[in-house]
């Protein structure tokens, strides 16, 4: 009767998990998602402390006290993250879970190999299998987090031919992994060691090399590794709902990576090869220097308050200078004035998937005011402003004309398109992508330099003062 009413309590768990992953694919019902995936999540703990293990009673006291330290840790961390920093503690999270799946399989290959317990081939695979890629997962988190963080210079973890380095020890794991699983059925303890330690270190190796621009997509690809070393974990204790949270955790990291390699118009292995995050230079900024052309906060204010259509297209710098509820102040100010104001939002802006999306959530933007890539640019030719705001590589126009440019045939927003562009930049800097951005230099465009919430403060300030 126990172990059935665990069964039923896993299944409405994993149901509570499909629904609320379906609503988080958009901004809309995205909360609601979250806490019913949460209410899930909370079905199965619950379900799991009842579930007896080879017929002995469950340790409450150890489980509830990790349980509690690892709530207060959550919440404080949860509370206290600011959101430029949410793509560091999504890979701290995924590291995290791929840390979890290392400590289970090597307990379990451990107690084989000092135990002298005979594992089939099957369970021999699975343990293998999870120790290698939840490895993988928590040291390239962790390295991806103190790259996001500021803390690793990726000059000085990058070795000279480093892809060449990364596929020789992508080899010798290969080989070391097929000769642990067919010398036998009970593995020696140096052994294992030396596999956890070498996957450990590809991890970080992995990692390395792959430039700032590349993140987002490097942070979904090891997602989907946490994933699946949860679902992986989930078969060697034969427990459904670790094997379906990490099925869905794995399947969703792997859609999100294809969908954000496609908005790069890139391969995944281009991504993890190509050095993107690289200086590069294209022919266009060979030539003549060229002039950028500047605007003050009152003549753009008087443009804003007169204008009919006015689309926003948020960056990463706009999360920087935490500036969003100063953008939602000047929305509000020119809808009062009869402006329509939408949002426009690139599928890899920020530095994490829906970055943008949670940005202008905690500001309370609408959701119908956020407007998807191909949306955005249907309605470009028709918007009389265009306020672009810490974005750079995604409104380049060297991704359509420039096959020398390393963006070239990624998907952009066509500001350009519209009647007047004016981009918000603390300087000239390039982007991720380490390029100058040709769309700075065109003839509809004009600079507005400075911090993006002292900016658009004083810009509120202009607007208020044609009200009277």
């Amino acid at each position: 009767m126990l172990i059935t009413t665990v069964n039923i309590s896993y299944l409405l768990g994993a149901t509570a998990f499909v629904i609320g992953l379906r609503q988080m694919s958009t901004p809309a019902t995205a909360r609601k998602g979250n806490l019913l995936a949460t209410l899930g999540m909370s079905i199965a703990i619950l379900a799991t402390l009842f579930l007896p293990i080879n017929g002995a009673d469950n340790n409450y006291v150890w489980i509830m006290g990790a349980m509690t330290v690892g709530g207060i840790i959550g919440y404080i961390s949860a509370i206290k993250i600011e959101m430029t920093a949410m793509p560091q503690m999504v890979s701290v999270f995924n590291g995290l879970g791929g840390a979890c799946a290392v400590v289970l399989a090597y307990t379990e290959l451990f107690q084989l190999a000092e135990g002298g317990i005979i594992a089939s081939e099957a369970q021999l695979l699975i343990l293998l299998l999870t120790l290698l890629i939840g490895a993988v997962a928590f040291t390239g988190s962790m390295l991806a987090y103190g790259k996001l963080q500021g803390l690793v210079d990726d000059r000085k973890v990058t070795l000279p031919r480093h892809n060449l380095i990364n596929m020789a020890i992508l080899a010798l794991l290969v080989v070391l992994y097929i000769y642990v699983y067919v010398s036998g059925s009970q593995p020696g303890i140096i052994w294992i060691t030396a596999l956890l330690l070498l996957s450990l270190l590809y991890g970080l190796s992995f990692v390395a090399p792959i430039g700032g621009a590349d993140m987002p997509v490097v942070i979904s690809l090891l997602n989907a590794f946490t994933g699946l070393s949860a679902a992986a974990a989930g078969l060697i204790y034969s427990n459904n709902i670790m094997m379906v949270g990490g099925i869905l955790v794995g399947s969703a990291g792997i859609i999100l990576t294809v969908v954000m390699c496609k908005a790069m118009n890139r391969s995944l292995t281009n991504v993890l090869v190509g050095g993107f995050g690289e200086n590069h230079k294209s022919k266009k900024e060979k030539g003549d220097k060229q002039v950028a052309k500047e605007i003050t906060c009152a003549d753009l204010a008087v443009q804003l308050y007169y204008s009919n259509t006015v689309m926003v297209v948020p960056g990463y710098g706009l999360a920087v200078a935490q500036a969003q509820k100063v953008v939602k102040r000047m929305d509000n100010l020119l809808s009062a004035n009869g402006v329509d104001v939408t949002y426009a939002i690139h599928p890899v802006a920020g530095r994490m998937p829906g970055h943008m999306n949670v940005l202008l959530a905690e500001a309370d933007v609408p959701y119908p005011k956020l407007l998807d890539m191909e949306d955005a640019n249907e309605a470009m030719p028709n918007t009389d402003m265009v306020i672009v705001i810490g974005a750079n590589d995604v409104v380049n126009p060297a991704a359509y004309d420039d096959p020398a440019s390393p963006v070239y045939g990624m998907p952009v927003i066509n500001v350009w398109e519209a009647k007047n562009v004016v981009v918000l930049k603390r300087s000239m800097n390039p982007g991720y992508a380490g390029i100058q951005n040709q769309l700075f230099f065109h003839h509809k465009t004009r600079m507005l330099f400075g911090d993006a919430k002292t900016t658009l403060e004083e810009l509120n300030d202009e607007i208020k003062s044609l009200e009277g």
